[in-house]
């Protein structure tokens, strides 16, 4: 009990940071179990590859951003994070949405405002997480950029409340709307900045081509 008190005593007398953070969420780049909709295309040990590259490019973008300190939050450990020289936490909650509060709230009683971004969406740049810090600190509650396949590939926050990730389908198409409708019942304020595509499909690799970081096979490429 002690130690639990002092744990919260310190959180209490712990201030808050007038410099944003960024956190970036990320899947360990495990074969077979990422970026499974592109194996067919990729092969499962391209899809990570591909995963991995991903990576790599939204931790530049959030550093370039010059927002406030950036961490990763990982599913679990792997050697390929130890490269990036980044802070690695451990995402935790039992679904998405539990997982996304839980770093927010944990970020936002250390810093003002919190940006969290996915890794899987390279038309996300550092104008975009600029943008969404001026708003933050401009007085919005909650930023978000939807994402073409119904989701949103950013959220930030001054504040924020479990009842924006409740009853969320994960993974569907109406993630963003059903967010959108959790934050209007909540009484936050929302901005949203543009409409970006992510990459999750075999089509999406199309616009990857020409791009330093991607994976996707050249047309006529040996494989």
């Amino acid at each position: 009990m002690r130690s639990a008190w002092r744990r919260s005593a310190s959180r209490a007398n712990t201030p808050i940071s007038a410099d944003g953070i960024v956190i970036v969420f990320a899947r360990a780049p495990l074969a077979g179990r990422v970026k499974t909709r592109l194996a067919p295309r990729l092969g499962a040990a391209g899809a990570a590859r591909l995963h991995e590259r991903l990576i790599r490019h939204a931790v530049r973008t959030a550093r370039t951003a010059r927002c406030g300190p950036v961490e990763l939050h990982v599913t679990c450990r792997h050697r390929f994070f130890d490269g990036l020289k980044i802070e690695v936490r451990l995402q935790r909650g039992r679904d998405l949405g539990e997982r996304m509060h839980h770093a927010l709230r944990s970020a936002l009683r250390r810093h003002r405002p919190a940006i969290l971004i996915g890794a899987d969406c390279p038309a996300l740049t550092a104008a975009d997480l600029r943008r969404a810090a001026r708003w933050l600190k401009g007085g919005a509650d909650v930023v978000l950029a939807p994402a073409e396949d119904g989701g949103y590939a950013l959220i930030g926050a001054r504040r924020i409340s479990p009842a924006v990730f409740a009853d969320v389908t994960w993974g569907g198409s109406a993630v963003f709307a059903q967010t959108m409708a959790n934050i209007a019942l909540a009484g936050l304020k929302l901005r949203l900045l543009r409409t970006l595509w992510d990459v999750d499909r075999p089509e999406d690799l199309e616009r990857l081509r020409g791009r330093r970081f991607s994976s996707a096979p050249r047309r006529g490429a040996r494989r």
